[in-house]
């Protein structure tokens, strides 16, 4: 029979630092693309008597997502509603809504957010987008 040679095929240090460097720069580019928002996305925020609202919006008419607070960390049901967006609620004293849609509203679009507690309105507050 024949008998198989092995090759020494040792990792070298020049070796393993090629490969450290290479994942490192290959998770960096991963999580900057994940991220990373998008250029032209902006921010507002409004705060009334009970909850304080944010948005991130993309020019006049594209919400990405609404951010409803209570002022006092006290939970509520917590509602964000942008024209005909009525969907979503939550009963916590803090809330993300992610939106993605795009409003025709002119000459201003009002995002908004709610506060509602024992089945009673305490308050609507309004973000207005230029």
């Amino acid at each position: 029979m024949y008998a198989r040679q092995k090759r020494d095929r040792s990792v070298t240090p020049t070796r393993r630092r090629l490969a450290t460097v290479a994942a490192a720069l290959a998770a960096a580019c991963a999580s900057a693309l994940v991220t990373a928002a998008p250029a032209s996305a902006e921010v507002k925020s409004t705060c009334g008597t009970y909850i304080c609202v944010a948005t991130a919006y993309q020019g006049r008419d594209y919400v990405q997502d609404i951010t409803v607070t209570t002022r006092e960390g006290l939970p509520g049901t917590l509602r964000a509603f942008v024209g005909d967006y009525r969907g979503s609620r939550a009963g916590v004293s803090r809330a993300r809504f992610v939106v993605n849609r795009e409003f025709r509203a002119y000459p201003r679009l009002a995002v908004c957010g709610g506060l509602d507690r024992s089945g009673r309105v305490i308050e609507n507050h309004c973000v207005m987008i230029p």
